[in-house]
């Protein structure tokens, strides 16, 4: 007979929402079990974020080389060793491990068991011999990569953000299927790493981000000599004598793409099987469990966080989910899943990000009451300085100049987009930003070159100008 554990809150899946909830929980006295099959830290740490992040770490480094003579340094081409870029990857997976650990988390007072997890009714979760009953529980269980249906994939070797960081074989030709982040990502930093790219996808490139700020990306990768195929379909993927053939198809016209190997970064699905959701009585989809606003499962006594919510797929919505259920799981607090200004940033070279609405989503909910700022990188003295001058700021205001979002395509894009995640989420006005003192040179000078621009036709309009010639008058 199983033994039983009884607890305050389970925890199914110790990736970044799980080990969030798990962390809080048993750090605020509740007793806390936590249940993961796999590896600690969960997609994050080990397929996601942390590697690929250091990939383009590695891959920047040989762009840096490249174009170190543009400022009189001559250090030639690079030479990559790609094992080397391997362990460095894994050296930072590694150095990060132990802030995830099984030993981390038993020591913060929370039952870690490895092992699947399921449900045996609505109360009960069976995992590693054991039933644990608990008064709540959170279903973290993420998400993994989606596989097409792609006529021949199944008959050939290819890649997902799941394995792609194992492999120390540097490719010749790599071709990626998906222009998403993880795809776009991926293939900019393996071609500076050296190898030849040919990105695909059937809809345009990251098209969940601000057109014009995609279009700069898009120019940056075709001037690196990154190919990429938008609105094509995927005929069919077949195994050659060299590696792989990718026949693609656009306006009935068929096209033969040769490579050594094949990335498909076309998507994400939940990890919602063999858990037992229909013996709990949680209701889900192929997107994932289906929550409330208060992230509750249609068992108010089961939340689910993260991926396997369903929404957005990011490390830090996940720690957001975290914290609206220690609210509602611990302290009964109706705390809601509305993040007024979710931000997200795609880490290509130049990174893009977003804050709150882009300028399609604010005229087609404001209309002709949107006003846009812009400002350009190339006016910015840092950004001259370092030669990084690809790229704009742009702000959507409303009507009144409340700031509704922004987008920032540049150097260092992600760290400048938080000021604006602020005045979003406060619901200020531009004047917020626009009077604030910045140090120069930087480039959080564009964010305030942006917002002062808001005043400029008033500062400057002639009624300005006959203002100052009448005041003038006094002496």
């Amino acid at each position: 007979m199983s033994d039983e554990i009884t607890a305050d809150i389970c925890i199914i899946g110790a990736g970044s929402a799980g080990l969030s909830v798990a962390a809080g929980a048993a750090q605020m006295g509740a007793r806390t079990v936590l249940i993961e099959v796999g590896k600690m830290g969960g997609d994050c740490l080990n397929t996601g974020c942390v590697p690929s992040k250091s990939l383009l770490a590695a891959a920047k480094a040989a762009k840096a080389v490249r174009g170190a003579h543009r400022f009189g340094v001559d250090a030639g081409e690079p030479r990559i060793d790609f094992m080397k870029v391997h362990d460095h990857v894994h050296g930072v997976i590694g150095a990060i491990a132990p802030n995830d650990s099984v030993e981390r988390f038993t020591k913060l007072g929370c039952t870690v068991i490895k092992d699947h997890a399921r449900f045996l009714d609505g109360r009960t979760v069976a995992a590693g011999g054991k039933n644990i009953r608990a008064r709540r529980f959170v279903i973290a269980t993420g998400s993994r990569a989606s596989v097409p249906p792609i006529p021949g994939l199944a008959g050939v070797p290819y890649f997902t953000n799941e394995s792609i960081f194992e492999n120390t074989v540097r490719p010749d030709h790599l071709i990626v299927i998906g222009a998403g982040p993880i795809g776009c990502e991926m293939a900019q930093a393996h071609h500076r790493l050296g190898a030849k790219v040919t990105v695909l996808d059937i809809a345009r490139m990251l098209p969940k981000d601000d057109a014009d700020a995609v279009t700069v990306v898009h120019k940056r990768f075709l001037a690196e000599g990154i190919e990429t195929e938008e609105l094509v379909k995927v005929v069919s993927v077949e195994k050659t004598s060299r590696g792989v053939a990718v026949v693609i198809e656009r306006a009935a016209s068929e096209r033969r793409i040769e490579g050594s190997h094949l990335l498909v970064a076309a998507g994400r699905r939940p990890n919602i099987e063999n858990l037992g959701l229909d013996a709990a009585g949680v209701r889900y989809s192929a997107a994932g469990i289906k929550v409330d606003a208060r992230l509750r499962s249609s068992n108010k006594r089961i939340f689910a966080a993260g991926d396997v919510a369903g929404g957005y797929q990011f490390t830090h919505m996940a720690g957001y989910h975290a914290g609206i259920i220690i609210r509602n799981a611990l302290f009964r607090l109706p705390a809601k899943n509305a993040p007024k200004a979710f931000p997200w940033v795609t880490y290509t070279d130049p990174e893009l990000a977003q804050a709150g609405l882009t300028e399609a989503q604010a005229r087609r909910q404001h209309g002709d009451g949107t006003r846009v700022l812009r400002a350009d990188f190339s006016e910015n003295d840092r950004a001259q300085a370092e030669g990084e001058i690809e790229g704009f700021l742009k702000v959507v205001l409303s009507k009144r100049g409340h700031v509704l979002g922004s987008t920032i395509v540049g150097a260092h894009a992600g760290e400048l987009i938080l000021p604006w995640v602020l005045v979003i989420s406060e619901g200020r006005k531009i004047g917020a930003l626009a009077n604030v003192v910045v140090p120069y040179p930087t480039l959080s000078e564009i964010t305030k070159r942006a917002a002062g621009s808001y005043y400029t036709p008033t500062l400057f309009s002639e009624r300005t100008r006959k203002l100052v010639r009448f005041l003038g008058v006094f002496g």
